[in-house]
């Protein structure tokens, strides 16, 4: 059984975007073929929650040879966006101090349908831990109203950066 959805994906308006791929780039550091995020769309800093999207091109590197005649997202490159996500809240909030998360790890991850070329991909993160050594985010992905993929992402600041401390308490209900 999927969780509960973090935010009803029927009520989420993909034609307004908020911050295009140039701003993502201003506090993501991927770039070219790992550049998983095409915008983000919402952040409620309130509610600690932050929503954006990938377009799936017909020209995605891994097209080729990820199922051939069937191309399939690999599940490694959604978890990638949803890190990519959760990453760019802590900068949209000011918690880096010129620097960025990186990939610590997954917990709970789970596959529930498909992720093609031509289809929108929206990913919702909201953060349950952000301290100096560790951020929690649960993290879900939908295409149209079905939800494809969840998952808690932990993001860790990568050597040399300085994190601000902060407690993120989840919003209430």
């Amino acid at each position: 059984m999927p969780p509960v959805a973090l935010v009803d994906p029927t009520t989420i308006d993909t034609s307004r975007v908020l911050i295009d791929r140039e701003g993502i780039r201003l506090g993501n550091p991927q770039r070219f073929e790992m550049e998983q995020l095409t915008a983000i769309i919402s952040c409620d800093p309130e509610r600690h929650l932050i929503i954006g999207y990938k377009d799936v091109g017909f020209d995605e590197f891994w097209i080729r040879g990820h199922m051939p005649d069937y191309a399939l997202m690999p599940g490694v490159l959604i978890c990638e966006a949803a890190a990519q996500l959760s990453s760019f809240y802590c900068h949209f909030i000011n918690l880096m101090e010129g620097g960025f998360l990186g990939f610590g790890g997954m917990e709970d991850v789970r596959f529930r349908g498909q992720v093609r070329p031509g289809d929108r991909l929206v990913l919702v993160s909201q953060s349950k831990k952000v301290n100096r050594r560790q951020t929690i985010f649960e993290t879900q992905g939908f295409v149209g109203a079905n939800m494809v993929y969840h998952g808690r992402i932990i993001g860790v600041p990568l050597a040399g950066r300085e994190v601000k401390s902060a407690e993120v308490k989840p919003a209430k209900e």
